[in-house]
């Protein structure tokens, strides 16, 4: 339930930011935002992982910052697969994008899923 939510989350974030970055983020439809979340997702399970695993050493430098641009790049093959019906400009938008996915998941989880401790 909670990984469903999760894409209907990334969904509407995707149509958030088509909305806002006009020019720079285009997504055709809200199908096309569930499809490219739905990829996102399968993309962060296979691959991920194994870009992590690759680049541990850069990541440790810089603290875990280089986590971002291993988003960015999952964010990237998501562009590449899902064709002319999710578009980013370039990578310092999918960048862009991954901060203020970040941003916002973690805010939703926190005040969503939330446990209460007794």
């Amino acid at each position: 339930m909670k990984w469903l939510l999760g894409i209907l989350i990334n969904a509407v974030l995707f149509m958030a930011m088509a909305g806002y970055f006009n020019g720079s983020f285009h997504v055709s439809g809200f199908a096309a935002a569930i499809s490219a979340s739905f990829l996102l997702s399968i993309l962060n399970v296979l691959v991920r992982p194994l870009l992590i695993l690759l680049t541990l050493p850069a990541t440790v430098l810089t603290l875990g910052l280089f986590l971002f641009v291993i988003n960015a790049v999952t964010l990237e093959l998501t562009d590449m697969l899902m064709g002319t019906d999710f578009e980013i400009s370039g990578f310092g938008m999918a960048l862009l994008a991954t901060v203020i996915m970040s941003i916002v998941n973690l805010v939703i989880q926190k005040t969503i899923f939330h446990e209460k401790h007794q």
